[in-house]
């Protein structure tokens, strides 16, 4: 098996061991260099057949469901930093088994909650999610701190005292974002909650810190916390992402089922979906890469700076390999496009979609019957191992 994705079964989320152990290098490098504790977000990425591998590094968790908190107690081996919008008198008891630190989104669940937590004896650090009413994230899906969100804590609702028993705040603003993203952030929660940062033992600036993309500048990164723990070095700085731990470590493999072609536009129907398989692509939205194929919005903005030009073919694209790609479901919407491919396609050609470890595997859903992808490792001595395979069990259960 390589790359090219001979012998991998389709549709197939494939996560390459050794880039996978790339990011972990860089992540810990960062977490040791700067002296905060950086943890692996579950909403991102939660192959637990993969943690042993984390385990490698010393990574733990941050979960906000009660399945995360139990998988990161059982496969993790340590117990959960735990966040969730709204706990509920039925799982409160079940975050409080598998955490070790618990926030709580809003004044009135802390105050509901914690004299249960109190009275357990349990060694739980409990902390409040502040809400610093600014985000650099345009897309509102994507921005906590949009008007009006319901994350958080605003400076105005927590007054001048902090409740007793609050150890910690939580923000959470960024989204593949910069370090000096981050910046702007930090100075902002400072302006707003600065007078409670010396009377906390932790700070969770949340996820969001794209660290593992090329361009992110990681010195900056680590002399922006760096800066911070001096200024309160009596506060452990923790950061939470889960894109930047799997990001490019893999891709999502695929196979040309059917080519039809209406109005002039011809689409490539896969075995996938992105309704399904790749749901961000459609929420966010963004347009993935194709191995071997070009952007056909890329070749448009190439040919604009070529105005002489009077069609594609003369910068090197041809307009009969166009395609639009479509997914395998009965949703309308179910497609995306169009990109630029080097020769004709046809029923069999295998499609590539890169980056798509992250948030994918995570949201994958078996909308319209559709079984999720199987999930392989390639391990660094080459050999490819299916890690799961799904069937019409699956799908049935998960309707029971």
């Amino acid at each position: 098996m390589n790359r090219s994705g001979k012998n991998i079964p389709s549709p197939c989320y494939v996560i390459e061991e050794s880039l996978l152990r790339r990011n972990l290098s860089l992540i810990k490098r960062v977490s040791e260099s700067a002296g905060a504790d950086i943890i692996l977000a579950f909403k991102a990425f939660a192959l637990w057949k993969t943690f042993p591998i984390f385990k490698e590094y010393g990574f733990r968790s941050t979960a906000s469901s009660v399945n995360e908190a139990q998988l990161a107690f059982e496969e993790m081996g340590n117990p959960a930093h735990s966040y969730s919008p709204a706990y509920t008198e039925a799982n409160i008891p079940v975050f409080m088994a598998y955490s070790s630190h618990l926030t709580f989104n809003s004044l009135s669940q802390f105050h509901r909650f914690y004299p249960g937590i109190m009275a357990s004896g349990k060694q739980i650090s409990c902390g409040l999610r502040i809400n610093p009413e600014y985000s650099a994230v345009n897309t509102d899906l994507y921005n906590p701190c949009m008007p009006g969100s319901r994350m958080g804590i605003t400076a105005d609702q927590l007054g001048n005292t902090l409740p007793d028993g609050v150890e910690g705040l939580h923000f959470h603003t960024l989204c593949e974002s910069t370090s000096y993203d981050l910046e702007k952030t930090l100075a902002i929660v400072e302006k707003r909650f600065g007078y409670f940062l010396k009377q906390v033992k932790w700070l969770n600036i949340g996820g969001g810190h794209l660290m593992t993309r090329k361009d992110y500048d990681t010195d900056h990164l680590i002399a922006l916390l760096k800066y911070f723990r001096n200024r309160y070095p009596a506060i452990k700085v923790i950061l939470e992402p889960g894109s930047a731990f799997a990001w490019e470590t893999g891709f999502l493999l695929t196979t040309v089922v059917d080519i039809v072609e209406n109005s002039g536009i011809k689409t490539a129907i896969i075995d996938a979906s992105f309704s399904c398989h790749l749901p961000d692509c459609l929420e966010m939205p963004y347009k993935p890469v194709i191995r071997g194929a070009v952007d056909a919005d890329l070749t448009a903005k190439i040919k604009d700076a070529f105005s002489d030009n009077n069609n594609i073919e003369s910068i090197g694209f041809n307009e009969k390999n166009r395609y639009r790609i479509g997914g395998c479901s009965c949703l309308s919407g179910d497609y995306m496009g169009d990109w630029f491919f080097e020769k004709p396609l046809k029923p069999g050609d295998q499609i590539i979609f890169e980056d798509m470890i992250h948030y994918t595997t995570v949201k994958t859903n078996m909308f319209n019957g559709i079984p999720h992808p199987s999930i392989a490792i390639l391990r660094n001595d080459g050999i490819f191992e299916v890690l799961r395979s799904f069937t019409y069990e699956d799908y049935k259960h998960r309707m029971n």
